[in-house]
């Protein structure tokens, strides 16, 4: 039978579900309830009960939920099983600071190589991946298989550099430059507007 289509808002709390069990795992802990499970992620237990049936039967009543088959599960069905690769564009001041980031291999993706229209040498030693040159990114994707990238160019770029990832194959963009992308059926842009955000808190603290 074909799988189930997860709804998107339900891969994103899928993936906040994940990340408070790593933190039960990291507090040795071996079952959750599902009360414990969803006030750790932020929603109500009807709402956690309901995502998880995506995953099929999971949970003992009275017992909870085995942390590590649950946190097993959650990584095969978000596809971080193992190493996903990466490959950033832009490799400014936001790209480089996404480069230095680690934390990107705990939750299983590596950036495998960021691409810049200047690949400076002298740019190089800050970067721990290969740097290249936008005429080489169509070969690197083909070749490596890579599905994902990060986009971190200016705003008026933005739409060419993302034609040219779609023309690559890449079929997820993270986008972090300050507007929206228009791409084919089948690709799926998640936006992070710092500005927008920062706007957001803004309204709350007055």
């Amino acid at each position: 039978m074909p799988r189930q289509p997860i709804p998107r808002k339900t891969v994103y709390r899928l993936s906040l579900y994940y990340r408070s069990l790593q933190r039960l795992k990291g507090n040795r802990i071996a079952t959750v309830s599902s009360a414990a499970l969803a006030k750790a992620a932020g929603v109500k237990p009807t709402q956690l009960r309901k995502d998880l049936t995506y995953l099929g039967q999971f949970g003992t009543r009275g017992l909870g939920y085995d942390v590590d088959a649950l946190s097993s599960k959650l990584t095969e069905s978000l596809g971080t099983a193992r190493l996903q690769p990466v490959i950033l564009v832009g490799a400014g001041n936001l790209g480089a600071a996404l480069l230095d980031y680690v934390g990107f291999a705990k939750e299983g993706f590596e950036i495998v190589a960021a691409f810049d229209s200047d690949p400076s040498p002298r740019r190089a030693p800050e970067i721990r991946v290969p740097l290249l040159r936008m005429h080489e990114l169509r070969g690197f994707v083909e070749k490596r298989g890579v599905k994902m990238g990060i986009l971190a160019v200016p705003a008026p770029a933005a739409q060419v550099v993302a034609n040219e990832l779609v023309h690559a194959g890449i079929l997820g963009i993270l986008n972090f430059s300050p507007t929206l992308l228009q791409v084919p059926d089948g690709v799926v842009v998640n936006n992070v507007d710092l500005a927008l955000e920062l706007e957001n808190l803004s309204y709350f603290i007055r």
